[in-house]
């Protein structure tokens, strides 16, 4: 929990969904695709709050007032043998930016990955976003230029999940049962 003159930064509750959504509606609308968000709260309170959780929020509020969030998860680096944690989403709203909450949201994030020992944090950017660009190179972040974002998304992981039928697994899976009959 962090407070800063009528800020506050704290971990997402379940009741919290409603405004989840509406700060990830709002992101969207800044990065030019508010028609792509499917999510919805019976979502969200799945994969956030059930059993298998896949990610963590933290809101940030001024007063009553939301006005940013942070969603993340934990990758791994097999370089480091550790966790890493990853930055999904960072908002603030617009009208409430340049007070310090998304500066104060990543030092909470850092908290965070510094006391579950992350190895790293590490996000991604859209390369037309110089303010949030300029921004984390403030904060010390270095951009990993030479890396290329891949993106499967789920017509793309169906069509490869049925590969599996296809000839060069099958026979890779040949040739793992020739190995175990030798």
């Amino acid at each position: 929990m962090s407070e800063v003159t009528g800020f506050q930064i704290r971990p997402a509750r379940v009741e919290d969904v409603p405004i989840i959504l509406q700060l990830i509606r709002d992101l969207a609308t800044y990065e030019r695709a508010p028609n792509e968000v499917t999510a919805t709260e019976e979502q969200l309170v799945d994969v956030l709050f059930g059993e298998r959780r896949a990610a963590e929020v933290l809101l940030a509020f001024e007063g009553e007032s939301p006005v940013g969030f942070a969603v993340f998860f934990h990758n791994f680096s097999t370089w480091l043998g550790r966790a890493g944690l990853y930055l999904e989403d960072l908002f603030v709203k617009p009208e409430k930016r340049g007070k310090g909450y998304g500066r104060a949201l990543l030092v909470e994030l850092a908290k965070i990955a510094r006391d579950r020992g992350c190895g790293r944090m590490e996000w991604a950017v859209l390369d037309w976003n110089e303010p949030a660009i300029k921004f984390y190179r403030a904060l010390g972040a270095k951009a990993m230029n030479e890396w290329t974002v891949f993106r499967l998304t789920r017509d793309g992981i169906a069509k490869l999940a049925s590969a599996a039928d296809t000839t060069t697994t099958t026979g890779y899976i040949d040739q793992e049962h020739e190995h175990e009959q030798e």
